[in-house]
């Protein structure tokens, strides 16, 4: 068992890291003040470096690496913020892979390729106004008729909605009960009867599109069923995956966050010595390191584990679970350690915190993990309406 990173990992990490500092770093505070999107030449910018198909197949378009590369270079970018790494975050973790191991040929030859070269980006759509931890519940309907499907319905909390350009809906396609019923359609931007609510104000995850989205007699062809009735828990499994992602972003608030903090107080001083030099700070940034630590390793093993195919249950939420908890943590104790400059939205620590708080909420709250992480242990799931 090997903790280091190989010789390719490292130039990885190292190249996305000078490509964040050097072409991400100074559009994040653009895109926080105006909760705007990144743009679609700096989309393709990293496409060009490689960075929207690192564990995407070679035949598709993409680099033919392994998760734990994708989570490499993710956890760089996202250092800088989470607006400016979320195309990555969609493209490496998202539902592009649903669509790459699941989807008919013709339909994963047209979008994944196209996601690789930066020329699409494809959000999942699985809430509802009454179904997000119970997504069971859902009722957007999906009825197949020949060689069409039309679905009807709404979609809440949707990353992207209103700014991609494609949507993996999740839909009831039958009228099997559950999740027996459950799967899953792609719907394109423009097509007919596809509209979007206003744009979200959040706390934070500013930056990144949010949107209500509406079906009202959407017509697309059955050959854009990506999983049909019934596979939602394939769906499941794919989203395991971008459990992981959810954990690396988290993760990167925390580790930037130690990072910005660890050169401050080295270089702030009170009363007469730098701020590293009190006995406090460094027991908080000994517990801070602990944490961004054993966040990664837990992360690098959901990885690791999976190989180039998709994570287990057990390991993705135990890994989202406690990224996002230390993430919260470590922020927080960075606002604190730089006092009013923590504070300030003139610094970037105040948004770190804001984001951390979000990842702990987006794609299944932390408390969910802990109950997933119960289910894989016991080896069964808990029925929540008993």
């Amino acid at each position: 068992m090997d903790f280091s990173l190989t010789e390719e990992q490292q130039f990885l990490k190292e190249s996305s890291r000078r490509f964040a500092q050097a072409e991400l770093a100074p559009l994040a505070a653009k895109l926080e003040s105006e909760n705007s999107a990144l743009p679609h030449q700096m989309v393709k910018r990293m496409a060009e470096m490689g960075f929207l198909g690192i564990n995407i197949p070679e035949e598709l378009g993409g680099m033919g690496l392994s998760n734990l590369d994708a989570l490499i270079v993710l956890e760089e970018l996202a250092k800088v913020s989470s607006a400016v790494a979320f195309p990555a975050f969609e493209a490496n973790v998202g539902p592009v892979h649903a669509i790459r191991h699941f989807a008919p040929e013709a339909l994963k030859q047209r979008i994944v390729p196209a996601v690789c070269r930066g020329d699409m980006i494809v959000a999942v759509s699985m809430s509802e106004p009454n179904a997000g931890t119970a997504l069971t519940d859902l009722t957007t309907r999906g009825v197949v008729d020949g060689r069409f499907v039309t679905l009807n319905g709404s979609k809440r909390w949707c990353s992207g909605g209103g700014h991609s350009d494609a949507y993996l809906v999740y839909t009831r396609l039958s009228d099997a009960p559950g999740a027996k019923g459950i799967g899953a359609v792609l719907v394109e931007k423009d097509t007919p009867g596809l509209s979007f609510g206003e744009a979200e104000t959040l706390m934070g995850f500013r930056g990144v599109p949010s949107a209500d989205i509406y079906l009202d007699n959407v017509r697309v062809p059955v050959d854009n069923i990506v999983v049909p009735s019934g596979g939602f828990a394939k769906l499941m499994e794919a989203f395991d995956l971008e459990r992981c992602g959810n954990a690396t972003m988290a993760l990167a608030q925390a580790s930037g966050a130690l990072e910005d903090v660890l050169a401050y107080v080295q270089e702030r001083r009170q009363f007469g010595k730098p701020l590293a030099d009190f006995q406090a700070v460094q027991l908080k940034l000994a517990e801070m390191q602990m944490e961004v630590e054993a966040a990664r390793l837990l992360i690098y093993r959901a990885a690791a584990n999976a190989d180039k195919g998709l994570p287990s249950i057990l390991d993705s939420s135990t890994a989202k679970c406690f990224a996002n908890q230390i993430a919260r943590n470590v922020t927080g104790n960075a606002v604190q350690l730089m006092g009013g400059y923590g504070y300030s939205t003139a610094y970037p620590m105040e948004r770190r915190m804001r984001d951390a708080w979000g990842w702990g909420i987006a794609g299944g709250a932390i408390d969910i993990q802990k109950i997933n992480i119960a289910s894989a242990m016991v080896g069964r799931r808990f029925d929540q309406r008993r």
